[in-house]
């Protein structure tokens, strides 16, 4: 859609954004000159975060930039259920321990490359390990579509292949949702940003808020970040590209992006850099050893 907002304009020219609930209320929002607080989290599934969760961290930068609050959420109790979402398995269950470790490690790199002034840092097992399991059930039970989460493409594509799928897994949406509503009841949130992946899971809790407070949050998802031959960007031979020195070296890490095909240089410019998009362009168009030397990711 043509955005009124000059912000929406250049993340839409820079291809951050993939879907939204409501493109139009967002980009009157941006116009008002209305601070907006957001909120995206991570969960502690691994020892650090990969190269995709960079376009993340970069879209969290840019609201920053712009005067936007963000609220960043450990995901302390969902990643002890695990999410579904286009697994053909349900992960390995982790112990209080490694949760433990890989948060105090996951934190240590956001610190790094988040500033946090301006951003409250959570953990979702506050108020999660709170629930009354029962009453839960009895007070949001009711507002959740057994058929409609059925349908989710991340679900039916997972029943379609004969994969198990846990009752466990089937809550996970449930307490994301939850966490969207807790963060817009308690900490005036009304917006979550996160993977297209995440989709089904984000507009369950837009929905949440609607039924339970008949106000508007909204979604807004990033398109996941692949090669021009449709692979999933930050995999190689050698595995994950890792934002953790311990698991891939400074090195290896340089050197990944230094080596990407020169087809995706002037999206990841656009991605990765300040360079204005016609910039971008301008040194995609490069030949190939003009180009690799003249661009930078950071």
């Amino acid at each position: 859609m043509d955005f009124s907002s000059e912000f929406l304009k250049d993340l839409s020219d820079r291809g951050f954004l993939y879907q939204c609930t409501d493109f139009e209320a967002l980009d009157k929002l941006c116009c008002s000159g209305e601070k907006l607080t957001f909120y995206v989290g991570f969960d502690p599934t691994a020892k650090s975060l990969h190269v995709g969760h960079l376009l993340w961290i970069k879209l969290v930068e840019k609201l920053q930039s712009f005067g936007h609050n963000p609220i960043i959420i450990c995901g302390g109790a969902t990643s002890r259920i695990g999410d579904p979402t286009w697994k053909d398995k349900q992960r390995v269950m982790m112990n209080d321990e490694m949760i433990a470790e890989n948060t105090a490690s996951i934190l240590e790199k956001l610190r790094q490359l988040i500033e946090f002034e301006n951003c409250k840092l959570l953990n979702n097992y506050t108020w999660l390990s709170e629930l009354n399991y029962l009453e839960f059930l009895r007070d949001f039970g009711p507002l959740f579509s057994v058929n409609r989460m059925l349908a989710m493409d991340s679900v039916s594509t997972r029943l379609e292949r004969q994969q198990h799928l846990s009752f466990l897994e089937f809550n996970y949406m449930l307490l994301q949702a939850y966490d969207f509503l807790y963060l817009f009841e308690n900490y005036g949130c009304r917006m979550q940003i996160g993977g297209a992946d995440q989709w089904a899971n984000m507009i369950s809790g837009v929905d949440l808020i609607r039924r339970k407070t008949e106000k508007q949050a909204i979604a807004l998802s990033i398109p996941l970040l692949t090669t021009s031959d449709g692979g999933k960007m930050g995999k190689t031979t050698g595995g994950t590209v890792w934002l953790h020195q311990d698991l891939t070296s400074p090195f290896n890490f340089w050197q990944y992006w230094r080596n990407v095909d020169d087809r995706d240089v002037g999206k990841l410019l656009k991605l990765f850099t300040v360079l204005s998009p016609d910039e971008a362009d301008e040194i995609a168009d490069l030949a190939g050893s003009d180009k690799i030397n003249e661009w930078k990711i950071f």
